[in-house]
């Protein structure tokens, strides 16, 4: 699956090498991404990469973006936890994906139920190419952040493209002291890993104040 184009880039492995804190990373994208796209071909080799270093992976258990995860975690010995809920009346929604072949399933009642879910088992947000959904993930991520400073759940921004959007935010909107620290642009695997590394280095300098991951209290959105 994985195209020589995107290759993982890698002189170093102990650069990345995983440690104790960190352990399951969530993964955000465009759900209609087609199979053949660089686009599912990125999730699935980050996704693989992540898998090799024994993190596991949660998405949406959707098409797209977030089967490539579950297919590239597979691929590297991992195991994938996917966030459903089966909608009555959405005629836009894409809901779970059956060929995305999750270990875990856990479903929630609702749209917003499922996005606080996915936050909240997820340490550290990988965020790829989206559309509406993926934006507004995005920016509940940022939000919960900004509001848990200092002991926040970093994310990841998958893709060149974020410096532009990023430079966007920087000149239009109102932004606040630590803002644009809370996440790292990556374009490769490698980097993604390395910045997996960074953060937790980051947490062992103090830099949060804790770590640890709930599923039903408030600090589930908090390391």
């Amino acid at each position: 699956m994985a195209d020589k184009n995107l290759h993982f880039d890698c002189n170093n492995p102990l650069d990345h090498k995983k440690q104790e804190l960190i352990n399951r990373i969530a993964i955000f994208g465009f759900a209609d991404a087609p199979t053949n796209s660089d686009l599912y071909k990125e999730s699935y080799i980050v996704s693989e990469a992540l898998a090799k270093e024994d993190y596991l992976i949660v998405n949406g258990g959707g098409p797209g973006v977030m089967r490539a995860a579950t297919e590239g975690a597979h691929a590297g010995g991992g195991k994938v936890v996917g966030v459903t809920f089966y909608p009555k009346d959405m005629t836009r929604y894409e809901g779970k994906d059956p060929e995305n072949k999750v270990d875990k399933e856990v479903i929630t009642k609702n749209y917003v139920e499922r996005t606080l879910k996915l936050l909240a088992e997820g340490q550290v947000y990988v965020i790829f190419n989206g559309g509406t959904g993926t934006i507004s993930e995005f920016g509940m991520a940022w939000g919960l952040a900004r509001l848990y400073f200092g002991h926040h759940k970093p994310m990841i921004l998958y893709g060149d493209f974020w410096h532009q959007i990023v430079n966007a935010f920087k000149k239009n909107m109102h932004l606040r002291e630590g803002d644009l620290t809370v996440f790292k642009i990556a374009t490769s695997p490698h980097e993604v890993l390395k910045d997996i590394c960074e953060f937790e280095k980051e947490i062992k300098e103090g830099k949060h104040v804790h770590l640890k991951i709930t599923s039903e209290r408030e600090d589930s959105f908090t390391l």
